[in-house]
């Protein structure tokens, strides 16, 4: 995938838009900070906690959401838990929301600390997971959290990122911007309108969570002013499949078995059947998949995007990111994005003490029309190093080219270069798939001619590389039976501190103590447990992967292999951006089944690997000039120090996108 810096400029209409909602604001939100201009007017920079949490509105109710998915007759309504502060309706003054729609506030919770949703002997909502409420609330919030079709009191059926999922969540910004019905209770009941909201909506989530703010920008729905995703999906197939290689040894219906009520999983079979039967575990691309790809619609999109993702994520993986943003670069929408080292977690846990005021001005910003100045800062902030954070005005950063790197045999058998000229015709290398084996297991044993991979490297570089966005690696390859998984990771060869990823917190250790992050109650105190890196020394960092089935090579169905004969296909490699600093060494290294990351074939073939019709688009920054200076000097390859492999982590069985 080629990465180019986009124009990230508003369009104009937009600016209209935003300076009414700032003249709007000004009017309408009191208790703002503010800073005085030459004609004595005051101008909001800030929203202050000036409204009561204790004394909020705290309601439910039941959105129309014009779809009949359990088939009972009935057109199915959601559940909204709302809080809000009383203050400005009894003022005549309306609010903005913050909306997170979610299947989790009943099977497995929210944040680091499962929060689940609580009601009191009436039905009434008490705790409100996460920390939006208690530190939004008082400054002039209201926060929706909807239960997604399917989910704990809501009706109808979990799709997986169908219509009813993106539906579930349409129909309550429609419904706070006055086009949908929404009542007091699920059956039955009396209208209830929100004569109480401006109609600006911003949703915010981690992973499925994020994902579902995805898809409903990708609607276009009007009222949606921005969206925050963190760690979201952009096309479900790339969840569950690699170009054709399983990701996992379930599909969709596993997933919605295990998020959807007792209530919905007693009366949803039609649905389950429908997950099965358009998702095949062998790859293909189906009209289930192409309704659940919202980067298709990327042009649709009107909300701001702040994306948030974890560089090792090894759930939702960063070709997620890496196809949602440049689709949204190339259609101008306005962007900003945080990359951490982390793996599948939230920026609350992993830079919790810049994330909140961040988020609140994004918020102030976008919700409230407020000037004060995040969308004119450094699109890019990403962590270099545990904790150690870069900036970039634009992302990839300027100057990011995409840049040919190419194998080839290298003095030590066994052991091949990386660089910029071509094998010469007829050059191969072989290795045979090893189901046992992963990507840790392979970097370990780089400069060795061990059976399970093909690797090549650089030199030792003269020179820092930075490679920023995502990549792809074209193979032809000769399988020697009629199925065969196919590899390729980017290896940063030398010693680092890095987040430890693929341990339990996935980068993050829990500490004992807690601070608080807003007001509370007894029932919602808005304390959370303090959180900390957890790193790790290694002798080598895998940060970019990619993962095919060779009997995907032509498209999206798959079609016979015939041993003996050489097959050409591309693997895309997860975004990324990382820096292989000078005197380490950058490595590409073919396989087959990366273990516990991909399922393997049928069969375990030996693969002959054409290296003269192989190559590695790269996104360097720099580009050719730049990967040239820092390999002055030649391409001899030295032995590291390697550490023992890494364990790599197998997501848990029901294959939820973990909250």
């Amino acid at each position: 995938m080629r990465t180019r810096p986009r124009d990230t400029r508003i369009p104009w209409t937009s600016l209209v838009l935003a300076a009414v909602a700032a003249l709007l604001a000004a009017l309408l939100a009191p208790g703002a900070a503010t800073a005085a201009t030459g004609g004595g007017a005051a101008k909001p920079k800030e929203s202050r906690p000036v409204y009561s949490y204790d004394r909020a509105v705290r309601e439910s109710v039941w959105v129309d959401i014009r779809t009949d998915g359990d088939g009972d007759g009935r057109s199915d309504r959601v559940a909204v838990d709302i809080i809000r502060p009383r203050e400005p309706a009894e003022q005549g003054r309306r609010i903005p929301v913050i909306m997170d729609a979610s299947p989790y506030y009943s099977c497995c919770g929210r944040g680091n600390e499962s929060q689940k949703k609580t009601y009191d002997a009436q039905g009434k909502p008490v705790q409100f997971p996460l920390y939006y409420d208690n530190y939004f609330v008082p400054r002039g919030y209201a926060v929706a959290l909807v239960d997604l079709a399917g989910t704990n009191r809501s009706d109808g059926c979990v799709d997986i990122g169908g219509r009813s999922d993106i539906q579930s969540a349409k129909a309550v910004v429609d419904w706070l911007n006055g086009r949908a019905r929404g009542y007091s209770s699920r059956t039955g009941g009396s209208a209830v309108k929100a004569g109480w909201t401006t109609g600006a909506v911003g949703m915010i989530g981690k992973s499925y969570d994020g994902t579902v703010a995805n898809g409903v920008a990708a609607t276009g729905v009007e009222g949606l002013r921005t969206i925050v995703p963190i760690g979201g999906i952009s096309s479900w197939y790339d969840y569950y499949f690699a170009k054709g290689a399983a990701l996992y040894d379930g599909g969709p219906d596993g997933l919605s078995d295990g998020i959807e009520s007792p209530e919905a999983r007693g009366h949803c079979q039609a649905v389950q059947r429908q997950l099965v039967e358009g998702a095949p575990r062998n790859g293909d691309w189906t009209s289930l998949w192409e309704a659940r790809d919202y980067v298709k619609d990327a042009a649709k999109v009107r909300a701001s995007v702040f994306a948030v993702h974890g560089a090792q994520d090894l759930n939702v993986r960063t070709k997620h990111l890496g196809q949602w943003w440049d689709a949204l670069a190339q259609h101008g929408v306005e962007r900003k994005i945080w990359l951490s080292q982390a793996g599948h977690v939230d920026p609350f846990d992993f830079r919790r003490d810049a994330w909140v005021p961040t988020l609140h001005r994004w918020f102030d910003h976008y919700l409230l029309g407020y000037d004060n100045g995040i969308e004119r800062e450094p699109m890019a902030d990403i962590e270099r190093a545990p904790d150690q954070w870069s900036t970039d005005r634009v992302w990839p950063p300027s100057g990011t080219r995409a840049t040919t790197l190419r194998p080839a045999a290298g003095p030590v058998t066994g052991v091949g270069t990386l660089g910029l000229k071509p094998a010469p015709a007829g050059t191969t290398a072989a290795f045979t798939d090893d189901p046992k084996l992963n990507e840790g297991d392979w970097s370990a044993h780089l400069d060795e001619a061990t059976p399970g991979k093909a690797g090549f490297t650089t030199g030792p570089l003269t020179h820092d590389l930075r490679l920023s966005g995502s990549s792809t690696v074209r193979l032809t390859v000769t399988p020697s039976t009629a199925s065969a998984h196919l590899s390729a990771v980017l290896v940063d060869l030398g010693p680092a501190t890095i987040r430890n990823y693929a341990g339990d917190g996935e980068g993050i250790r829990t500490l004992p103590a807690s601070s608080c992050w807003g007001s509370g109650t007894p029932g919602d105190t808005g304390c959370f447990k303090d959180t900390a890196a957890d790193t790790e020394q290694v002798g080598y960092t895998v940060f970019s992967r990619g993962w095919a089935d060779l009997g995907h090579y032509a498209g999206g169905k798959a079609r016979p292999l015939t041993p003996g004969k050489p097959y050409s296909l591309t693997l895309d490699l997860a975004a990324t951006d990382h820096v292989v600093p000078a005197g380490h060494r950058l490595a590409l290294i073919v396989a087959g089944t990366d273990a516990g990351l991909i399922e393997p074939a049928a069969t375990s073939p030996r693969l002959t690997v054409d290296l003269s019709r192989t190559s590695a688009q790269l996104p360097l920054v720099g580009g050719w000039a730049a990967f040239a200076r820092a390999t002055a000097g030649g391409h001899r390859p030295v032995p590291h120090q390697s550490t023992p492999p890494r364990g790599i982590r197998p997501v848990a069985p029901s294959h939820i996108p973990a909250a």
